[in-house]
């Protein structure tokens, strides 16, 4: 008798720290990289202090969002490193009064109690640091913070963003320059709203939408500030 397949199952949540970083630093590049040329376009000024307006804020936008999400992602590691050291500390001061601390969890959960205490006596002769650091304080290798990852991922995913209104104000004729940044950063933000919804299970549509709107209200502010101090000057 041939033995059952082994059923696998293939979820999301490991890609939730990367794909964050990612399409934020992308969308983010796309949108303030366009938003920066189309202003600075609307402002009736040459393609060359266009182009240097967008490298500009290329390597900024860059440094910034590696820097930013260094500090925020940072942070919330050494939020979990402290809670880390303040469970083992309780586990060795007083490792009762935790083993009933994970029981409770258990029977908040659904499990009879005399069961739920069964579960936590294995759970800590295991690994008692890990049942509470997953159970109580709801840290896991899956969704811990990274913050070099995510630091990595954001600017040179904002990199990859920028480049591309970038290179449309490159390519694209003089008198054209202004609705090819649009038209070319739109369908950009479409296409990486659909491809993030797609790799994280979301609904295709609905996320190139949200995406598009948003990048398209960004460029449509800062034409109009870039047209009316244009005009001023």
């Amino acid at each position: 008798m041939r033995p059952p397949a082994r059923h696998r199952e293939q979820h999301r949540t490991d890609r939730i720290g990367w794909l964050r970083a990612a399409v934020l630093g992308a969308n983010d590049g796309i949108v303030s990289t366009a938003s920066l040329l189309v202003g600075v376009a609307a402002a009736s000024v040459g393609r060359g202090e266009v182009l240097v307006a967008g490298t500009a804020g290329l390597v900024a936008g860059a440094m910034s969002m590696a820097a930013g999400e260094y500090v925020s992602v940072k942070s919330q590691a050494e939020t979990e490193e402290a809670d880390l050291t303040r469970e083992r500390r309780e586990l060795r001061d007083d490792p009762e009064a935790e083993h009933v601390e994970l029981a409770e969890i258990y029977v908040k959960r659904g499990l009879e109690p005399a069961l739920a205490r069964q579960v936590a006596d294995q759970l800590m002769v295991h690994d008692a640091l890990g049942a509470h650091a997953r159970d109580e304080l709801g840290i896991s290798e899956v969704v811990a913070a990274r913050p070099i990852q995510a630091a990595g991922a954001s600017a040179a995913s904002f990199a990859v963003g920028a480049i591309l209104p970038l290179m449309a104000s490159v390519l694209a004729p003089l008198p054209m320059l202004l609705p090819a940044v649009i038209a070319a950063s739109l369908i950009f933000l479409a296409v990486l709203g659909a491809v993030a919804a797609r790799t994280g299970g979301a609904p295709v549509l609905a996320g190139a939408v949200r995406v598009t709107f948003w990048g398209a209200l960004a460029m449509l502010v800062t034409a109009g500030v870039g047209r009316l101090f244009g005009a001023v000057v």
